[in-house]
């Protein structure tokens, strides 16, 4: 059996991270299915997905890493190009990724104890996201 679901999004012009573990519990609920998998994704080539303890120093700690691996202030090549301003961006998407896997075991997302799902954005704009929740089992 596959289910699909989506969930939506806004965010701001500044890099986001925003925990959807709750969302996507109340989707394998909703789905039917006891055991299997669940795929999040986000579209877009700005948006990522991953897991991390949702806390305000690590999600700091998160934010300024991503910053000093991938500086908003450097040139990059697509905005020279396309002059939007937002070449970091897709940067630090393709680095962190667009979607995770996450396995289900009798309703339950198999996550570790202080580990929750959380969506990236890093656009340089206010965005509607929408995160697509794929899950597959019996």
């Amino acid at each position: 059996m596959i289910r699909f679901f989506e969930i939506s999004l806004k965010t701001t012009e500044e890099t986001d991270i925003l925990d959807i573990t709750q969302q996507a519990h109340e989707k394998v609920l909703q789905s039917g299915i006891d055991d299997g998998s669940m795929l999040v994704f986000v579209g877009g080539s700005t948006g990522a997905v991953t897991t991390i303890e949702y806390e305000s120093g690590v999600v700091n700690d998160l934010r300024k890493a991503i910053q000093r691996a991938c500086p908003r202030e450097i040139t990059y090549e697509h905005d020279l190009r396309w002059g939007d301003g937002n070449g970091y961006a897709h940067v630090r998407a393709a680095i962190v990724g667009p979607s995770l896997a996450v396995p289900i075991r009798r309703k339950r997302l198999l996550l570790g104890t202080w580990q929750q799902i959380v969506v990236l954005d890093f656009d340089n704009r206010p965005r509607e996201r929408k995160v697509v929740i794929q899950i597959m089992g019996e």
